[in-house]
């Protein structure tokens, strides 16, 4: 075969008149082998066209042009160089590599993580890259939606736990794919939430987790381009790159927008003893952050290495990235899995203006696309309230931390509590951040699902193989009295009114709200606060709890559907939180009139808005004390057209909980607020 010189731009492998480019980074390798494969399982490569320096070297790329290929075409590289772990230098000319830039990964029936870890000649069993044409799909005029935080409500799910239970009535062939979450749409639609968070679709090693079990959650990428080739119904390599885009299509119709939870700060090469798979293999040096003796990886992730997104290749990459699944995949948005790691210089150091950041928020392909930071990392930084850049909202783990606190009851909570309600005013009202710069959860992937979190009071991941290590041991949980399931008609009620008052809190406090999967249904993991990689019932959303958690369900879309309502109301993302602090007259109370109690042993609040005209008046009280409390209304202001009608109050059983048109009038002075629960009243104009 005939193989030309070919360009060093763009990087990856390119649909050029007559063939494809190929174009890889490497600054230390002495040759490079180009695997071409005529079928994607085949043992064997068909062809090996060796790049030679200087004819298919410029500076630090290797390219080469091959004639007659076509979109669809398997390859991978082989990168020679010297194997010198003390300086940094890993080449393994017997392992086959995936193209960082790949945009698309075939999995070989036999892959075998091992295999790339031992010595010797990993063909039959490795991932490989497949050419894609990016343009060779009908959009039909599908662009992202641009919805603003305002009227957002975020819910985290996983593609594949999501219909894979028979109870999502998704065919066989079809459930924990794409296509499947497209089937079930019309759930999400019904739910009211406007988005959903994705848990990492990027191609993952499935192996990179403890022996006998799989990597469920996908927090470990081997390419940044390419979606999960297990999550599509198709079976033909470019199957899943147009199974994604469907689903994208297929949301947006729906008004519901894309945020994928990337993974830019390690891979799944792990540490020093891990597999090389692409980056290790063909750059060891420039993609990970290394220890002084360069022969092991500094680890800021808990995964075994940190990539050093501030180097200029790396950072290179990292946008390339997020351009490609903005403008080629249509996605509205990215939630940054331990953001943290990428404000570190390649010594580890934490930098004020980190590069990589600033190259993000303000590249063109990027602006309006929604930029989410899980703000700390593994190493103890953290960041909640202080990540660098303007255009970030935040994951803000102190409104987790401190809703658990105040509704569990624990002592000194109540101020933390109401910072947290009102957009967390001592972390975000500096700068003139918008109001929904915090993006507020009480449950995530990573931790208890809402229902444990009122069942467990420790984690139970025995199931992991990690011998209880693993998983975080401060929970803030609360288990009502019995730990795990229980036939306790009271134990049983007490959980899902502390349930209602999670939901309820999320939902109501300003700032971008954000619900787990199944939550909404009171789903399960059995205890498991750590289940990355449980790839069987323990993450899977069983889709009758709908029916059995009827007026749960129903809780939250009217929830939904009155949150969407006042972010039209409050004008979209046109003022910041200080402003909007500003302007409405917000007047705390305790159980009497204008007299918050604020004491360590305090367990309650209530509180009253009255907007500048944008809202009718509100009035919400909040008693995490084990008994009843009796608190002051206030008065109504002329010009208001009706008295209080209660909205929402925990302690009752549906339909009275809470109510989608007017409630019923409150004439007394005061109201009973039951142990446990919240109340929320509005007024008419």
């Amino acid at each position: 075969m005939t193989v030309a010189r070919g360009r060093s731009s763009p990087l990856g492998a390119s649909l050029v008149d007559g063939g494809v480019n190929f174009c890889v980074f490497s600054s230390a390798a002495t040759a490079v082998e180009l695997l071409l494969f005529d079928h994607a399982c085949d043992p064997r490569p068909a062809r090996v066209l060796r790049l030679e320096a200087p004819t298919h070297r410029t500076y630090h790329y290797w390219h080469a042009f091959v004639p007659a290929l076509r979109t669809g075409q398997v390859y991978a590289y082989r990168a020679i160089g010297p194997s010198k772990p003390v300086c940094g230098l890993r080449f393994d000319p017997a392992k086959v590599l995936l193209d960082p830039y790949g945009r698309a990964v075939v999995v070989p029936d036999g892959y075998d993580r091992r295999a790339a870890r031992r010595p010797g000649d990993n063909t039959e069993v490795a991932m490989r890259s497949v050419v894609v044409d990016p343009d060779a799909y009908d959009w039909e005029g599908d662009a992202p939606l641009r919805r603003p935080f305002a009227t957002t409500v975020i819910y985290e799910m996983h593609v594949a736990g999501f219909t894979r239970h028979p109870s999502s009535g998704v065919a066989p062939q079809r459930r924990a794919t794409y296509a499947g979450v497209i089937e079930k749409i019309p759930y999400l639609q019904d739910l009211g939430i406007t988005a959903v968070e994705l848990l990492p679709v990027f191609q993952f090693d499935r192996q990179d987790c403890p022996p006998g079990l799989v990597n469920y959650w996908g927090y470990s990428p081997v390419c940044f381009f390419a979606p999960h080739a297990a999550y599509s119904s198709r079976r033909d390599p470019l199957g899943p790159v147009d199974e994604f885009r469907d689903l994208v299509k297929a949301l947006h119709r729906a008004g519901i927008e894309v945020i994928l939870d990337v993974v830019y700060n390690h891979t799944a090469e792990g540490d020093h003893d891990g597999p090389t798979l692409s980056f290790r293999g063909l750059d060891n040096e420039t993609y990970y952050v290394l220890e002084a003796d360069r022969a092991r990886y500094t680890d800021y992730t808990g995964t075994g290495n940190t990539l050093n997104a501030n180097d200029a290749v790396v950072r290179r990459l990292i946008v390339d990235s997020l351009r490609y699944w903005v403008a080629h995949m249509h996605v509205d948005g990215f939630r940054f899995d331990l953001a943290s790691v990428l404000s570190r210089d390649e010594c580890g150091r934490p930098l004020q203006r980190p590069p990589i950041l600033w190259d993000i928020e303000s590249d063109p392909v990027l602006a309006g696309t929604k930029l989410i930071a899980e703000a700390w990392d593994a190493a103890g930084l953290y960041q909640v309230g202080s990540f660098a850049g303007d255009a970030w909202q935040e994951w803000n783990g102190k409104f987790r931390d401190d809703v658990r606190r105040f509704v569990k009851s624990d002592e000194d909570s109540v101020l933390a509590f109401a910072y947290r309600c009102f957009g967390s005013p001592d972390l975000y009202a500096h700068d003139e951040r918008g109001p929904e710069q915090s993006v507020n959860f009480v449950t995530s992937h990573d931790g208890f699902t809402l229902n444990d979190l009122v069942s467990y009071d420790g984690k139970h991941n025995e199931a992991n193989g990690e011998g209880g290590r693993d998983g975080c041991d401060a929970n803030l949980s609360w288990n009502c009295g019995v730990e795990g399931p229980t036939t306790d008609p009271d134990i049983e009620r007490l959980r899902h009114r502390q349930v209602k008052n999670f939901l309820a809190i999320t939902l109501l406090s300003v700032g971008t709200p954000m619900v787990l999967m199944g939550d909404e249904v009171r789903r399960t993991q059995r205890g498991n606060n750590n289940a990355y990689c449980q790839d069987n019932e323990t993450n899977l959303f069983d889709l009758a709890l709908v029916g059995r958690h009827r007026d749960l369900h129903r809780f939250v879309k009217v929830l939904i559907r009155h949150r969407l309502r006042f972010g039209e109301t409050l004008g979209g993302d046109a003022v910041s939180l200080s402003q909007l602090l500003r302007e409405a007259d917000i007047r705390p109370h305790g159980v009497r009139l204008d007299e918050p109690d604020l004491r360590p042993v305090s367990h309650s609040i209530a509180v009253t808005v009255r907007g500048s005209g944008r809202v009718a008046p509100i009035h919400a009280m909040f008693n995490a004390y084990w008994e009843p409390l009796t608190f002051a209304l206030p008065r109504l202001q002329p010009g208001v057209g009706a008295p209080w009608r209660r909205w929402i109050d925990t302690d009752r059983d549906a339909p009275e909980d809470i109510h989608d048109d007017p409630g019923p009038v409150v004439e007394a002075s005061t109201y009973v607020v039951q142990a446990r629960s919240l109340v929320v009243l509005l007024a008419s104009w």
